[in-house]
């Protein structure tokens, strides 16, 4: 075979590893896969929006459904016993559920940043590593878990996680 005969093979392997995820991430739309350009309706302007996705949740339920009922004689005595069939389908338990998060955006993830959220994150026992301002694999992975104990479960830095580690001021009324 020729070079041409793998050419559009090769450029498609080539693009995919240039999507390939690196372990510095500067991007807050590449701290979380789900994390998206748009935001919820009635979002203030400026701000960025991440979304949690909870997939539904579905049983297989077995019934079983009489199709003749039993002969009973004048008597009472049962002469041929009721007829079933059971019937099986699947029912959503729980539906799929999209959840919004307000997070940090781009421009606010610094190395002077990352290295705050580190050492947050560590002075409560979730991070340990060096303090190296790079929001690498290990500084993601503590801050899901330290989200996870909070009761959240979004994979992106939120301004309400970013509060609770003094990292942000809270807005004042005005």
């Amino acid at each position: 075979m020729t070079f041409k005969a793998y050419a559009p093979g090769l450029a498609a392997v080539l693009a995919l590893a240039a999507c390939a995820e690196t372990d510095a991430v500067t991007s807050a739309s590449n701290i979380d896969p789900i994390s998206l350009a748009t935001a919820p309706a009635g979002a203030a302007p400026g701000t960025c929006w991440s979304k949690t996705v909870t997939p539904a949740v579905v049983e297989t339920v077995s019934r079983k459904i009489q199709v003749q009922p039993a002969q009973v004689s004048t008597d009472g005595r049962v002469q041929a016993p009721p007829i079933y069939k059971t019937e099986t389908r699947q029912e959503v338990v729980q539906p799929r559920r999209e959840s919004w998060y307000e997070i940090i955006c781009d421009a606010d993830i610094t190395p002077d940043f990352v290295s705050s959220v580190q050492r947050a994150l560590e002075a409560r026992g979730f991070y340990q590593g060096p303090i190296t301002g790079q929001l690498d694999m290990r500084t993601r992975a503590a801050i899901s878990r330290f989200q996870q104990s909070e009761g959240g479960d979004g994979k992106a830095l939120s301004i309400e996680t970013a509060r609770k580690l003094g990292l942000i001021t809270v807005a004042q009324p005005t």
